[in-house]
């Protein structure tokens, strides 16, 4: 077997990555692999190294010298500074990029990666999951003190579901930045809701493991506090409170029809985020379907809708 040897490190996966490429293109077959940190969490990754055959060594060390050259005033410039854009927009200028690269990278890359150094988002999306859920919580105890547990709890539900998180990353363009595999990239990965709101979760935790709370804190104030505004200015916050299950079954009793019944028709999305499908029947017929964070927020939302149809019969 050919001995390899070592032609380029880097603490950056993009780097190394759009090094491989280079390489490859030049007709030099390269390899990626990583240096992992050894800890009980895959969060870093030390260095990692493009390889290529003793035999290509130094046509390879010269493909990576002339890119530089032909980079002029970028010479030695990390290719990883591609990623700046993103942390302009975000207000946050990583310590550790390689965090931001990890927050950025889903399964769909790991699973094409034969290298062994490329972890997902998926860790990081469960721990921004937590970080977001208490940082909204205390903007709301906050802002809200006249709201009782319930209340606060359902206006919370509101501001950090999917289509929210979904929202706010598409303002930022996060989809453009996304580390993705082939297959995923080739099937619109980059406009995925639900694949950009995970995202979203990874970044909030990403900068709170490089910046600590304060960091991300700022972070989440300045995304979310919009979001609040919205839902203060159009009384969202009493919409949320409002018994709608209550009102159906007032309207049908004075209607003369049968009592509602409620089913559960599906759980949808993560453990750690999971939404609930309800629908309403009355007289064994569907006349209300939505979905929540909860079941009862689900139930609330069907009876919402029912109520809804029932004002235009």
């Amino acid at each position: 077997m050919e001995e390899v040897v070592v032609v380029f490190r880097t603490p950056s996966q993009i780097e190394a990555d759009v090094v491989r490429g280079l390489l490859e293109a030049n007709g030099v077959v390269a390899m990626v692999s990583a240096d992992i940190s050894r800890t009980p969490f895959p969060l870093s990754v030390h260095e990692h190294r493009v390889s290529v055959a003793a035999g290509d060594a130094s046509e390879a060390l010269r493909i990576i010298e002339s890119h530089r050259d032909d980079r002029g005033s970028s010479k030695g410039k990390p290719f990883g500074a591609e990623l700046e854009p993103l942390e302009k927009r975000i207000g946050y200028r990583f310590r550790d990029r390689g965090l931001l690269e990890h927050a950025l990278t889903h399964r769909s890359r790991v699973h094409e990666d034969a290298s062994g150094g490329v972890f997902d988002n998926e860790s990081l999306e469960f721990l921004g999951d937590s970080v977001l859920g208490f940082l909204i919580a205390d903007m709301l105890f906050r802002q809200f003190p006249q709201h009782n547990e319930g209340q606060k709890s359902k206006l919370k539900a509101s501001i950090v579901s999917a289509t929210s998180l979904a929202r706010l990353a598409e303002r930022l363009g996060l989809g453009e930045f996304l580390i993705l595999g082939r297959g995923e990239e080739k099937t619109g990965g980059r406009r995925k809701h639900a694949l950009i709101a995970d995202c979203y979760e990874a970044l909030i935790a990403a900068i709170y493991l490089d910046g600590g709370i304060d960091a991300v804190r700022g972070f989440v104030q300045r995304q979310f506090q919009e979001l609040i505004e919205e839902a203060r200015r159009s009384g969202a916050e009493a919409a949320f409170t409002a018994d709608y299950k209550s009102a159906l079954q007032e309207r049908l009793q004075q209607a003369g029809k049968g009592l509602p019944v409620y089913r559960l028709t599906a759980e949808l999305g993560p453990p750690h985020r999971r939404r609930f499908e309800v629908e309403v029947l009355v007289n064994d017929e569907v006349v209300g379907k939505a979905e929540g964070g909860s079941k009862k927020e689900a139930a609330q939302a069907a009876a919402r809708a029912a109520l809804a149809l029932l004002r235009d019969d």
